[in-house]
C-alpha cells in the first residue's frame, strides 16, 4: 500500500462518511470518525455534544468566538488561556497523529489533510456534491429539523466548517490545491468512487 492513510473532507451531505467507511472496508483497515469524539472527551473532559460540535465547526453563535476565529490563529480567552475550542483541537490533533502513526487507516473531517501534512503517505480527498443532491440526501438521512429549511441547514454546516478549515490552517475549505482527488457524489456513485480510491491506495 503506497498510501497508508486516506483523509477524508467533505461538504454536509455530500456522503463522505458513508465512502470513506465503505473504502476502509474495501481496503480492511480501521475507519475514524466517532472514536475520534470518543477519544477527545476521555482527553478532555467536555461532554460528547460539545466535542462533536466544538471539534469540526466554528461557532458563530457567540460573536467572540466568531470574532476570535475570523481575527486570530490561536484563540485565547480572558487570562490568557487556550480557548475551549482550542483544546479540542489539539486533542484530536493528537489523536489523530497517532491513529495514523499505529497504523493504515481513513479518517474523516477535522483537518486531518493538514494535522498530517508532512507526511508523504496520505491521499487526501474532499467529497462534495451539488446543493440538490445534498439536500435530497440530508432529507433521506436526517430528515426535517422544525424551524430550519434544508438550505439553512446546508448554508450554516458548510459556513462553520469553512471558518473552521480557515481558522486552524490558514488555507481555504474545498481548495483543489490541498486534496490529492475531488469527488462529486452527485455524478460520481459511491461504489465507483470507493474503486478510485482503492485503486490510488494502491
Amino acid at each position: 500500500m503506497s498510501k497508508r492513510i486516506i483523509t477524508i473532507s467533505r461538504e454536509f451531505g455530500a456522503g463522505g462518511h458513508t465512502l470513506g467507511k465503505k473504502v476502509a472496508e474495501a481496503l480492511g483497515i480501521p475507519f475514524y470518525d466517532q472514536e475520534i469524539i470518543d477519544r477527545a472527551v476521555a482527553d478532555t473532559g467536555f461532554s460528547p455534544e460539545f466535542v462533536k460540535e466544538a471539534g469540526e465547526y466554528a461557532s458563530t453563535t457567540h460573536s467572540f468566538l466568531f470574532n476570535l476565529i475570523l481575527s486570530h490563529s490561536v484563540s485565547t480567552v480572558p487570562g490568557g488561556e487556550l480557548s475551549n475550542y482550542d483544546k479540542i483541537y489539539i486533542a484530536q490533533a493528537r489523536i489523530i497523529q497517532e491513529l495514523a502513526e499505529k497504523s493504515p487507516c481513513v479518517i474523516v473531517g477535522r483537518c486531518a489533510d493538514y494535522i498530517l501534512r508532512e507526511r508523504d503517505d496520505c491521499l487526501n480527498i474532499f467529497v462534495h456534491a451539488t446543493d440538490e443532491y445534498r439536500k435530497q440526501r440530508i432529507l433521506e438521512q436526517y430528515g426535517e429539523i422544525e424551524g430550519k429549511s434544508i438550505s439553512e441547514r446546508l448554508e450554516e454546516k458548510d459556513k462553520k466548517r469553512i471558518l473552521y478549515y480557515r481558522h486552524y490552517t490558514d488555507r481555504d475549505w474545498g481548495d483543489v490545491k490541498n486534496y490529492h482527488l475531488t469527488i462529486n457524489t452527485a455524478v460520481i456513485p459511491v461504489n465507483k468512487a470507493v474503486q478510485w480510491i482503492v485503486d490510488a491506495v494502491r
